[in-house]
């Protein structure tokens, strides 16, 4: 089941139980993907940016750190409104990637850009996730990397204040922020980019989408027509105002409670137009038993009574697996997961823990190299290691709605996407705020 050791100072959390329908209106962070494109964005713009409802986390804190080391001027105090003021990139400065993947994929091509020296290193379990691919791809296009390991952090960007750019092939099978990071820096590389991926289909690709969309929004040229190929040309990108979205991703386990309790959760302020993969959430949601409604009052998930197994590949929303497999375990009929074999490389690999810490307390799940079998049956309470890994704490909540005495090892890891989870969760089980 792969390496899954826990090395972060741990708080034991109870995942409360839920005696009643939940019945929550919530308004959760803004979006961690579309913060930390907007933040790269503004930092190469050639004017300031201002993020509306950004996400305060600790990827998006890394990620305005790590860009602020590099020279961009960067005002997060307020937490509603974040500003961000573009300046000459240079070194030497040293980035923290956290366990971020957005860190440790997006900010090397932004560091290609910058005048000097720019090193890169992490958590423990940053050190375990594939960079190859993109290592390979910017040495190709022209930037000087200093690797010490196999292929991943700890690595030194040595810039020289411009990237030639040009044609290159990645396997970006591992994740699609391979692909994005690239295409992010892309309008300030000499020539552009022309990235080409030949492998395995790439996964989450609504978050390329998304990379694409925001590019063209702050005014980059950008041809995504051909399959696994984009082009973006070179030029200036504008700073702009960006509206950031609530997590969709975050939003899932608080949808779940309303399926596993029978109850109803709102999202507040969903936009009708939406770069997250709202309608792939909206048919798994309504095929495992949920009624999913968008109105001027946000997005709701309404619970029927039931919850039912389903056979989904997963690979565009790979995001959703821990907390639809929790979702699963307690469901009337059995479930496949498959297309997910990449989360092996997340924070944590996934799969494995998933199956390791829900078989601890009696579930029955086998492993498939790309995903997880699920056969319902009664859990027991007991304690749930989270690895570091926030989606992984959101799973185990899930499944405290309906089994007593579920102890996560550390909650405080949620603090990497929601550092209010545990407050919001125990709120919408309990109805006290």
């Amino acid at each position: 089941m792969g390496n899954l050791t826990a090395t972060r100072p741990l708080k034991p959390w109870t995942a409360p139980t839920a005696s009643d329908p939940v019945a929550a209106t919530l308004r959760l962070p803004g979006s961690k993907s579309m913060t930390a494109r907007a933040l790269v964005l503004g930092a190469l713009a050639n004017g300031p940016s201002t993020l509306a409802g950004p996400l305060r986390a600790r990827d998006t804190e890394l990620m305005a750190a790590g860009l602020r080391g590099m020279g961009a001027h960067m005002s997060i105090s307020d937490d509603e409104r974040w500003l961000v003021r573009p300046h000459r990139l240079v070194g030497p400065a040293h980035v923290d990637v956290g366990l971020a993947g957005t860190v440790m994929r997006f900010a090397p091509p932004v560091a290609g850009l910058a005048d000097g020296r720019i090193t890169f290193d992490g958590d423990p379990q940053a050190r375990t996730r594939p960079l190859g691919p993109l290592i390979g791809a910017l040495r190709s296009l022209g930037v000087r990397i200093d690797v010490a390991g196999p292929d991943s952090l700890p690595l030194t960007v040595l810039g020289v204040g411009r990237v030639a750019g040009g044609e290159v092939v990645i396997d970006a099978s591992a994740s699609s922020q391979l692909v994005s990071g690239l295409l992010l820096a892309a309008p300030r590389f000499d020539r552009g980019v022309v990235v080409r991926h030949v492998g395995p289909p790439v996964p989450s690709a609504p978050h390329l989408r998304m990379t694409v969309q925001m590019l063209r929004a702050a005014g980059a040229a950008v041809d995504d027509t051909v399959p696994d190929v984009w082009t973006v040309e070179p030029g200036p990108l504008a700073g702009r105002g960006w509206q950031i979205e609530p997590d969709l991703s975050g939003a899932v386990p608080f949808f779940a409670a309303a399926l596993v309790t029978g109850g109803e959760v709102t999202l507040k302020g969903w936009p009708h137009s939406s770069a997250q993969p709202v309608e792939r959430l909206r048919e798994l949601l309504q095929l495992m038993g949920g009624e999913v409604t968008l109105s001027t009052d946000g997005l709701t998930v309404r619970g029927t009574g039931a919850v039912h197994g389903l056979d989904a590949d997963l690979s565009d929303v790979s995001e959703l697996t821990p907390a639809l497999t929790a979702l699963a375990m307690l469901a009337d009929s059995p479930s496949r997961f498959t297309g997910v074999a990449h989360i092996r490389g997340h924070e944590t690999d996934r799969i494995a823990a998933l199956a390791r810490e829900f078989t601890a307390l009696g579930a029955d799940l086998t492993e498939s190299h790309d995903g997880l079998h699920i056969r319902p049956r009664p859990l027991r309470g007991g304690t749930f290691r989270t690895y570091a890994d926030h989606r992984m704490a959101h799973a185990a909540a899930v499944a405290g709605l309906a089994v007593p005495g579920i102890e996560l090892d550390d909650v405080a890891c949620t603090s990497k996407t929601m550092p209010e989870f545990p407050a919001l969760w125990s709120a919408m089980v309990t109805g006290k705020s």
